[in-house]
């Protein structure tokens, strides 16, 4: 199954949105806890993550594919 161009970013954009959030929101909550500094320390980490996420994400995401495609073969 191939999928457009526009489908892959508008997918590597939500993934990396959806990252992001719970990345920051988890590691922030684990370091801070649910406090008025977790939230505004969440805020901003997330606004910093997100578009480094998806940058990453344009480089990572056909490796990946091409690795899960070669993993795929060898399963039986």
């Amino acid at each position: 199954m191939t999928h457009s161009t526009r489908t892959i970013l508008l997918a590597q954009l939500f993934i990396s949105c959806m990252m992001a959030a719970l990345m920051t929101g988890i590691f922030g909550f684990a370091k801070l806890g649910a406090t008025q500094a977790f939230m505004q320390q969440w805020g901003q980490s997330f606004i910093v993550a997100w578009p480094i996420a998806f940058m990453l994400s344009l480089v990572v995401g056909p490796i990946a594919f091409k690795l899960a495609y070669q993993v795929n073969r060898l399963l039986p």
